[in-house]
């Protein structure tokens, strides 16, 4: 038996409303959400060493193998990722919250004393790191104030057992019952 449904009166609208919340209210909202915590570090064309803190990583195909992460438009790194041909995506271990908070802040040098290998197309890969992802910077999407990078899976790795650093409510755990 075949039911039909009565058409629907319900059409969509044209373009979203306008929030009805504060930018302070959606960003304490999303910290309730728990992440990794990635370095995504590259090399720009002048040879030096470019790396952020990010947690908006996530995988986006297995074949291909995609993944994808975000960057604001006002970062000092845009230029160099946006017109590099490679980066590196280290999800970080546990033991490295300094190197996550060193990363994040401004006006240091954030690549004093970290040790890393050299990976494709010069990206740094980070010792120690959970894992890595060797990116090919495929695709770039202009949404917000963001610009969201997918990358081209070329090399991973991970560390069998390792703990992963979390980062929820605005602060990192480096503990966790699993």
């Amino acid at each position: 038996m075949d039911l039909q449904l009565p058409p629907s009166s319900v059409t969509a609208p044209a373009q979203a409303q306008p929030p009805s919340f504060s930018i302070d209210e959606f960003r304490a909202s999303l910290g309730m959400f728990a992440t990794g915590v990635t370095i995504v570090t590259a090399r720009a064309a002048n040879g030096a060493l470019v790396g952020l803190t990010a947690n908006s990583f996530n995988s986006v195909s297995l074949d291909p193998p995609l993944v994808l992460w975000s960057l604001a438009r006002s970062a000092a790194s845009m230029a160099a990722l946006s017109t590099g041909s490679h980066y590196a995506i280290n999800i970080l271990a546990a033991n490295q919250k300094s190197l996550a908070e060193r990363f994040a802040a401004k006006d240091i040098d954030r690549w004093a004393d970290v040790a890393f290998t050299e990976g494709i197309g010069g990206a740094p890969v980070l010792v120690g790191a959970a894992a890595s992802f060797e990116c090919f910077n495929r695709s770039r999407y202009d949404e917000g104030d963001h610009v969201i990078f997918v990358g081209e899976v070329e090399r991973c790795m991970h560390s069998a057992g390792a703990s992963p650093l979390l980062f929820h409510g605005g602060r990192f755990y480096t503990e966790h019952p699993l």
